[in-house]
């Protein structure tokens, strides 16, 4: 059974033979591992990981000098402290009205590029084409936060107006995406904070909802699964997930969630991927906790519809200790094999 079967079992809502995993790490994160197990490391077959990923789930960015990057929709982003996405810095569409801005091309050949080879090298793996700042993300990074909130009480039919913009955007380019045999579309949009939703659940419905039922339903008629990223506390939004074709839950935090409940709650009709804390047991953990906590998740996990990962890519307060720890421990799991 190839890593590509295992998932698919999971999203199936059926018991897989082992809990699969993947994970990301910032820049200071993978230097500490660099370090650790030196330069030539292969980490592709040290971290064993169970998806091939096509697309960006952040973006792509020019370097304009600085510690200054630019997307390509023309915002600005300080990295001068957060080395992987930045800061945005400035406003884009200034006004509240479409009129003076142009989407970038979809169908741009950068994300796309090397997918039929990756793939073709990938047989054994879980296809995943990725659309980062997706939707409402993708609005406040261009209009400001602060305004896009006053624009859902004060200027409606302009929010209404840049979000099916931004969903038609991110149609033609699914599109183009399901030329290529790939297994599933995600897409990444924070909604939550520590508590509850940002914009609040009367708002999302009424703004976020129809646009992401659009998206989705593109990538289910073609027979995909569909999978998202949402940091903070969302799970009041899962049964209307469910209900517009989501077969996946990223990035499940445990600060915010009851993960064993929701486990319980949801097997077989959503997966959750993600569930190892990155803001206490990975930075403030010893090694042995780290462990239990990953065969505590495993144990959840055994019956299906669960993917093991940290809740966030791991940052650079982890001690190399506990980064070691988790790699190692998911691949002592009863029924894997490397």
């Amino acid at each position: 059974m190839t890593k590509r079967d295992v998932i698919k079992l999971v999203l199936d809502g059926k018991r897989p033979p082992y809990v699969p995993w993947s994970y990301g790490f910032t820049k200071e994160a993978g230097e500490k591992l660099r370090e650790h197990y030196g330069a030539k490391a292969d980490f592709n077959a040290l971290f064993d990981g169970h998806f091939a990923g096509f697309g960006s789930g952040t973006g792509f960015f020019t370097d304009i000098g600085n510690d200054r990057v630019k997307d390509i929709f023309g915002v600005v982003w300080d990295r001068s402290s957060d080395k992987d996405i930045g800061n945005v810095e400035g406003v884009v569409i200034k006004e509240p009205t479409m009129q003076g801005y142009t989407f970038p091309d979809p169908r741009n050949k950068m994300f796309f590029e090397n997918m039929a080879t990756g793939i073709t090298k990938n047989q054994d793996k879980f296809r995943v084409f990725s659309i980062g700042f997706s939707l409402y993300e993708r609005a406040w990074t261009l209009r400001g936060m602060e305004n896009l909130l006053m624009d859902f009480y004060e200027h409606p039919e302009f929010v209404h107006e840049l979000l099916h913009a931004i969903a038609d955007y991110n149609i033609a380019q699914v599109k183009e995406a399901l030329t290529y045999d790939i297994d599933a579309v995600h897409f990444g949009d924070d909604w939550g904070q520590q508590q509850g939703l940002i914009m609040g659940p009367k708002l999302w419905r009424e703004f976020i909802y129809p646009e992401l039922k659009r998206m989705y339903a593109v990538a289910k008629d073609a027979g995909k699964y569909v999978t998202i990223h949402s940091c903070g506390d969302v799970d009041e939004l899962f049964d209307d997930l469910i209900g517009i074709g989501l077969d996946c839950f990223n990035p499940f935090q445990p600060e915010v969630m009851d993960t064993a409940a929701l486990m319980k709650q949801y097997r077989g009709r959503l997966s959750f991927h993600g569930g190892l804390s990155t803001q206490k047991i990975l930075p403030y953990g010893t090694p042995d906790e780290v462990r239990a906590e990953v065969r505590r998740l495993i144990g959840l996990g055994s019956d299906g519809s669960y993917i093991f990962a940290p809740a966030h890519s791991v940052e650079g307060d982890v001690p190399v200790e506990n980064l070691v720890a988790f790699i190692e421990e998911i691949k002592k799991q009863n029924g894997y094999s490397a």
